[in-house]
């Protein structure tokens, strides 16, 4: 055993031992190793398992991570599964081995951190970039790959667990898609009082929306102005989210050139706290309601929305 130890270097900032025990929590035995790296697969994640009250998987990295600029290793960690349904502000401080089998001798070597590892929304994931080399795994001697087969195992031993104060992730979409269209039709527009009125829900991606129109105004438009605006869908927002996002609203000219729509711009970040964005003062009703500017035609009018999300801010 310690002549295997001497000849393998652990990953820095870990221990490796020897261990005639097989890991307690999981094990996963790979056939045919070498068609992962013929195949291209770059990454391999297993099934879940449970340890400590949480869920887990191994991510395995066959020739090294790459993201990581990662050669001649073999990359191995144990990545927090289902994160989105612990509380808020969750950590769970643990110390995990990760288990690599001797099929020469029946005994595993074992890698560990040199320290607890602290799990939390901006870390689900630990291990080791260089678990251990290729030339060595590869080397029938070392019986970690024999007949192409090898198995690998973890155990979790949670030390302890918190709630720490809220945080949010702020998240910038790098290439945004199509600004999604709307068109909203409302027919007896000159019947319409002074009460508002919705358009139906539309879906911008995996957000929802919905037009908001005052008639005949609201606050400081009010009697003189129609007021225009566009709202996110508070009951389909998850609590704490809030959404940037570059929009037009529009007045369609049903007549003439499409260049006289009546067409406004604006960036706004919507959420609870406020939800709906747009102008009080969007068109004088004087001017609208004139037959001639084409914007109310047998007593319909059309407004379209253009939405395109630009950034996403999400509780942790």
């Amino acid at each position: 055993m310690t002549e295997v130890l001497s000849n393998i270097s652990p990953p820095p900032g870990a221990v490796a031992s020897i261990s005639d025990a097989s890991p307690v929590h999981y094990t996963v035995k790979i056939e045919l190793f070498s068609l992962l790296a013929k195949n291209a697969v770059e990454k391999y994640e297993t099934g879940v398992f449970e340890a400590g009250g949480y869920t887990w998987k191994l991510v395995l990295y066959p020739s090294g991570n790459k993201s990581r600029n990662v050669k001649d290793y073999i990359s191995l960690y144990l990545a927090k599964v289902d994160a989105s349904s612990l509380p808020l502000g969750w950590e769970v401080h643990v110390i995990f081995r990760l288990f690599l089998l001797d099929q020469n001798k029946d005994s595993y070597l074992v890698i560990q951190a040199g320290q607890e590892r602290r799990f939390h929304g901006l870390k689900l994931e630990w291990g080791f970039d260089q678990f251990i080399q290729l030339s060595t795994f590869n080397d029938s001697r070392y019986g970690f790959l024999l007949e192409d087969t090898c198995v690998l195992g973890a155990e979790v031993f949670v030390r302890r667990e918190r709630s720490r104060g809220k945080g949010e992730v702020l998240s910038m979409i790098k290439q945004p898609t199509a600004a999604f269209k709307h068109t909203w039709k409302i027919e007896n527009f000159l019947k319409l009082d002074e009460k508002r009125q919705e358009s139906q829900t539309f879906s911008s991606a995996s957000e929802k929306w919905k037009i908001l129109l005052y008639p005949k105004g609201k606050d400081f438009g009010m009697g003189t102005h129609l007021s225009l605006y566009l709202a996110v869908d508070l009951e389909t927002l998850p609590a704490g989210c809030r959404l940037y996002a570059d929009y037009t609203l529009r007045i369609v000219n049903q007549v003439k050139d499409r260049k006289l729509d009546l067409s406004a711009k604006a960036k706004h970040w919507f959420g609870a706290s406020r939800s709906e964005s747009g102008w009080t003062r969007y068109v004088s009703l004087d001017y609208i309601y004139q037959p001639n500017n084409a914007y109310v035609i047998k007593d319909i009018c059309i407004i379209e929305a253009e939405v395109n999300v630009l950034g996403i801010s999400s509780p942790f």
